[in-house]
């Protein structure tokens, strides 16, 4: 595959470096809101995202560095084997970011509606945002797994 074919947001390219920081960032913002609140402990969901953020940070960086390599040296990853494995690690981590996500938002809303002993203010507006940092984290991982998806075809010829 020529550069002119690349794929926009591809591993190894440019924009698959801006979406990766974006996931980063986020990934890393909504860590940070949930830990804030020192009670998200009681709550499962709340540790399956703090969990899931934990995997999806390092996960980002370290394609991060290597899109960042890959544009440095103007040589983007083309191996089918390796574009695989990040499809699959994108895949994967997508469903969970978007489980988790979706769990949080629940619970939330579930505990806003409840009483307010069960959430103060503060602390239900600030999983609020984190969930929604998260849901941002999922969208950008969700647009990169599939551009990683659309190039893998043409790569097994």
């Amino acid at each position: 595959m020529a550069m002119d074919d690349e794929v926009p947001g591809a591993v190894g390219t440019s924009a698959s470096f801006a979406l990766r920081l974006g996931q980063t960032i986020f990934s890393s913002a909504s860590l940070l809101f949930m830990s804030l609140g020192v009670e998200f402990h009681n709550y499962t969901a709340f540790c399956f995202l703090v969990t899931i953020m934990g995997l999806v940070i390092p996960w980002s960086i370290t394609l991060a560095l290597i899109d960042i390599y890959s544009v440095l040296i103007h040589c983007p990853i083309r191996q089918p084997g390796i574009l695989l494995f990040i499809v699959l690690g994108d895949w994967a981590l997508s469903f969970l970011t978007l489980a988790a996500a979706s769990s949080i938002a629940g619970i939330v809303d579930l505990l806003h509606r409840a009483d307010v002993t069960f959430c103060p203010a503060g602390l239900c507006s600030r999983y609020q945002i984190s969930a929604s940092l998260a849901f941002l984290s999922w969208f950008l991982s969700t647009a990169s797994s599939l551009s990683n998806l659309w190039l893998l075809p043409s790569l097994s010829r």
